[in-house]
């Protein structure tokens, strides 16, 4: 079968994966594999494998839309065009996802989740997967949309306080764990302390007993969400490369895990310059 897909196969993908992530949002349980069947059947010649990629094709499109994706579906680069089509005009004629990502994006973090074991809390940073002719973009492929939902997230107030409230535990349970009683006992929330234009969130420590500058981000959804930050903050990660590190909080309303980005934000990260100040001349 040729590699390139038909708009009625896309279209059939598309439908179904915008039915897996109404459950995911919903959290609502649902089965990847008998979805991955069901379209196997539709699409006769497509194989699982090949499925697979276009989902995670189209959770790489959703990002750069700005909106949130299944986080089982890693993102994939290197998509049709016609796939890209197909998901903003389904996204744009979606009403109820789209009231759902609204409500998600913008509800309060009431609890924080309590801590016991930091090995149930600290893990790797995701990798991105790549086909071999993927190339590192500075911008995104996709016009961000009137509304950007992952932007509207990340300035949920009470998300951010609950994130950097989690990250404080995970924290002190950190140099706790390490024996290092008397440093985490000297653990300052500094964004609440000496107010946020620092860079950073959190002073802590090395076990032995070196700065740790931390800054936290947090999402509800998966670990490939992209983050926002100031150029305050990737100053400082440059500045203090040395003691900085990024604790990026994700799933936070199920079941939180963080990852930690060490050193200046401009090689742990791909920065997308995305808005501009604008003064007379």
């Amino acid at each position: 079968m040729a590699d390139n897909w038909s708009l009625e196969e896309v279209a059939a993908t598309v439908a179904d994966y915008f039915a897996m992530l109404t459950f995911e949002l919903r959290g609502e349980p649902y089965n990847k594999k008998e979805h991955n069947r069901r379209l196997q059947a539709v699409l006769r010649g497509r194989s699982a494998g090949a499925i697979e990629f276009k989902h995670q094709n189209i959770s790489a499109v959703l990002i750069e839309l700005g909106f949130p994706y299944i986080d089982g579906y890693k993102p994939l680069a290197n998509y049709q065009e016609l796939l890209k089509s197909e998901v903003a005009r389904r996204l744009n004629q979606d009403v109820a996802l789209i009231e759902l990502a609204e409500e998600l994006v913008e509800a309060p973090a009431e609890v924080t989740p309590d801590i016991r074991l930091i090995e149930d809390i600290f893990v790797p940073a995701p990798v991105r997967d790549r086909p071999v002719s993927y190339e590192r973009r500075r911008s995104p492929a996709v016009p961000r949309r009137e509304i950007d939902y992952l932007a509207r997230e990340a300035r949920n107030a009470s998300l951010g306080r609950a994130g950097e409230d989690f990250a404080l535990k995970a924290e002190h349970r950190r140099l706790w764990q390490a024996g290092a009683r008397k440093l985490a006992e000297r653990i300052e929330h500094v964004s609440r302390t000496q107010g946020d234009g620092l860079g950073y969130d959190i002073a802590s420590f090395e076990t032995d007993g070196r700065d740790r500058l931390i800054e936290v981000k947090t999402t509800a959804f998966g670990a490939m969400t992209p983050f926002y930050a100031s150029d305050r903050e990737v100053s400082v990660s440059d500045e203090r490369a040395s003691h900085f590190s990024l604790y990026r909080v994700f799933k936070f309303r199920e079941m939180p895990r963080v990852f930690v980005l060490t050193g200046s934000l401009r090689t742990s990260t791909i920065l997308d310059a995305i808005q501009y100040r604008a003064s007379l001349p």
